[in-house]
């Protein structure tokens, strides 16, 4: 989705900027000519209020005689030709040609899907969201009626209600507050009242359908719906008048149990829950007595010759699963180099299918990515060099560097590198084996969002722009450390950029040494 593709969204600013001067040119053209008949006219006006006060005498003179001829044979037909001309074809020749860039329906479903998954992620109000309360320093925009009534229908064609419902009450608090919009109170009230009845509020449906109805007292489904409300109501007050204490009390439990799950995708799982805490920075799991543990240190990885005398800053980041963050491993050339060479050829990104092995686009992992080979550029070279030299691990059998960018709402839901065992196609087109180790280069400080998080241990890691984390997805003995499953939060504010080198088993042999302990 575009609103994802953000360095795709950079060349759309762009060419509505062109539009716009397109737009201007051609207003002023129609001003020009506009002008020019107005001249005209003027000029006209008083020729003609001067000859008729004595027609006979002005067409005497044989020179006014010749000029209305001429008027009226020659310049009148100019002055048609004038105003015939079309002066939009160089706009709308240009608009023609850039519409093959402009993003389609589903673009602009995405975005909208994009949104309310922030304002879920990191629990935003649609007040928060509309009026750009964001924590961004560029000049805020706020959301119109119409753009609020647009995310709720979107989210209503996706029998969202949930969604609809919070999005058609803000269009409405902005109606109410004395904002204008092309969008009348009634088609809003009408799809709040049947969002909220699909939720089982059959009260405060009943309440949005009478308002509705003293707006437009002939609306025939609203009328509808208000006998059909009215019936459900008393039918369930009924019922609960009936009830004994027991089902009083089960009704009330279930009511509150329903409310919890409220807004909730019918997928939601547990690890979900997890997974937007982390993001949120909240359910972090490291004690003051771990933390106490970790360090900060200089990195010559064993004396090697490069960093003897320049070693590596190193942090610890976690440790268990070890998570280390390395600091200044790119400088700010080399990143623009790496997205120079990237943003070409940025596709949406692909997981590997666990039955077939093969590389596929899905719906939890929302970035584009591309592939750089050492033979590139020297730059990619370099960077393969210092992640075999900092990690000690063979990158001949390492997949190629891949360059990702996520976008407002870029994401990718919790998951794990390595292949499991009821995986045995994973990576066997490769034929490298599975993948041993994780480096995670951050390209770009993110504002707000777009933490790595580890769902299983609490742990999450901040972007910080030229800094790497690296782990181990396998144990020494080759299984897999389960521990290691992790997440892309969606980007709030902002735009992140990252690589991943992901490193196999094969040619690892001599330099991380198996173990018969399957937990080592």
């Amino acid at each position: 989705h575009w609103l994802e593709r953000h360095c795709q969204m950079t060349d759309l600013l762009y060419t509505e900027k062109d539009l716009v001067t397109s737009l201007k040119d051609y207003i002023r053209a129609e001003e020009d000519k506009l002008e020019q008949v107005k001249k005209w006219a003027e000029k006209l006006d008083v020729l003609s209020a001067t000859a008729t006060q004595d027609p006979e005498g002005f067409l005497g003179h044989p020179v006014n005689a010749f000029k209305l001829m001429k008027r009226l044979n020659t310049e009148w037909g100019e002055l048609e030709s004038l105003v015939l001309k079309d002066m939009s074809d160089g706009f709308i020749s240009n608009l023609t040609i850039q519409r093959q860039y402009f993003p389609n329906d589903d673009d602009q479903t995405g975005a909208a899907k994009a949104l309310m998954r922030l304002q879920d992620t990191y629990r935003l109000d649609t007040h928060t969201i509309s009026s750009g309360e964001l924590p961004v320093e560029h000049p805020i925009y706020p959301m119109t009626v119409e753009d609020c009534f647009e995310l709720g229908k979107i989210a209503y064609s996706d029998a969202d209600y949930y969604h609809t419902e919070l999005w058609m009450e803000q269009a409405l608090k902005q109606l109410d507050g004395g904002e204008e919009s092309t969008v009348d109170m009634v088609t809003i009230l009408d799809y709040l009242s049947y969002s909220i009845y699909q939720q089982g509020e059959l009260e405060r449906a009943l309440d949005y359908t009478k308002r509705l109805l003293k707006l437009d007292s002939a609306h025939q489904r609203a009328n509808g719906n208000l006998k059909y409300f009215e019936y459900q109501l008393a039918k369930q007050n009924k019922v609960e008048a009936e009830e004994g204490q027991k089902e009083k009390e089960k009704r009330e439990r279930e009511k509150r149990e329903a409310s919890d799950k409220k807004g909730r995708p019918a997928d939601y799982l547990p690890e979900r829950r997890k997974y937007e805490q982390l993001c949120r920075g909240e359910g972090i799991k490291m004690t003051p007595r771990r933390q106490s543990r970790m360090f900060c240190r200089y990195s010559d990885n064993n004396h090697h010759p490069l960093y003897v005398l320049g070693p590596v800053k190193q942090e610890d980041e976690w440790d268990r699963p070890r998570i280390i963050r390395y600091h200044d491993i790119l400088s700010n050339s080399e990143i623009e180099k790496v997205k120079e060479l990237a943003k070409p050829r940025l596709r949406r990104a692909t997981i590997s299918n666990p039955i077939t092995g093969v590389l596929e686009t899905a719906h939890y992992r929302i970035s584009k990515s591309a592939w750089l080979t050492s033979y590139e550029d020297p730059v990619v070279d370099k960077i393969n060099q210092r992640i075999e030299d900092i990690t000690g691990l063979n990158v001949k059998t390492a997949e190629e560097l891949q360059v990702a960018n996520y976008g407002v709402g870029g994401q990718y839901e919790p998951h794990f590198d390595f292949g499991r065992k009821d995986e045995p196609d994973a990576f066997k087109e490769l034929g490298t084996g599975n993948r041993i180790a994780t480096w995670l280069i951050y390209m770009s400080d993110v504002p707000s969002g777009g933490a790595t998080v580890f769902t299983d241990v609490g742990a999450a890691v901040w972007p910080k722009k030229g800094s790497a984390v690296f782990w181990y997805n396998l144990f020494a003995s080759g299984e897999g450390d389960y521990s290691t499953r992790h997440a892309a939060c969606p980007v709030l504010v902002g735009n992140k950029w990252v690589s991943n080198k992901w490193m196999h088993e094969r040619g690892q042999e001599f330099r991380r040494r198996c173990t018969l302990n399957e937990s080592e």
